[in-house]
């Protein structure tokens, strides 16, 4: 790589790393701002119920795929909300062997509630913290962030060259 090249890849570590930074904590910070009341979802069953809700039914194979996770890992939740009515499992009418999972009226209900303090918190802050210029900046931000989250990056194998930015040993950018 030659020096402009470097350069802009350690500009784009450094961004990655303060993105995920800020996402994270947001995240965290939202989580403590959305109790909703009744039975309070998880992260993992409110994720579930958000995945279903943005791309339809889906087989317990594909909802493991959008959560980093193994099917296995996703049976106790899929059982608790198909016990709670919030999801409905369903044979496929093209293939019998496999599995859809549908959100119910209950499981929109559950993850409208979860998720309105929550937005209520941010629209607050986003007002008091932010000037209509900068929700506007952020309100592109929040369309990018969805379409890096969508992006098929291939990785170099992690033999390759070590990041430079922070040598970041976790989510949190260097002081």
């Amino acid at each position: 790589m030659d020096g402009d090249t470097d350069r802009q890849a350690n500009e784009d570590l450094l961004l990655a790393e303060s993105v995920r930074w800020g996402v994270s904590r947001l995240a965290s910070r939202l989580r403590a701002e959305q109790p909703g009341s009744g039975r309070a979802l998880t992260r993992l069953a409110a994720s579930i119920l958000a995945n279903l809700r943005h791309s339809g039914a889906l087989a317990p194979s594909e909802l493991a795929a959008i959560e980093g996770l193994q099917v296995q890992s996703l049976t106790r939740a899929l059982n608790e909300l198909e016990e709670q009515g919030r999801i409905r499992r369903s044979r496929s009418e093209v293939d019998a062997r496999r599995q859809n999972i549908a959100l119910t009226e209950a499981g929109r209900d559950a993850l409208r509630e979860h998720v309105r303090d929550g937005n209520a918190w941010l629209a607050e802050a986003l007002r008091q913290t932010l000037s209509p210029a900068e929700r506007g900046v952020l309100r592109i931000a929040a369309g990018l962030l969805e379409q890096v989250a969508g992006a098929e990056v291939a990785m170099e194998p992690r033999g390759g060259p070590p990041p430079v930015a922070g040598d970041a040993e976790g989510a949190a950018p260097a002081p």
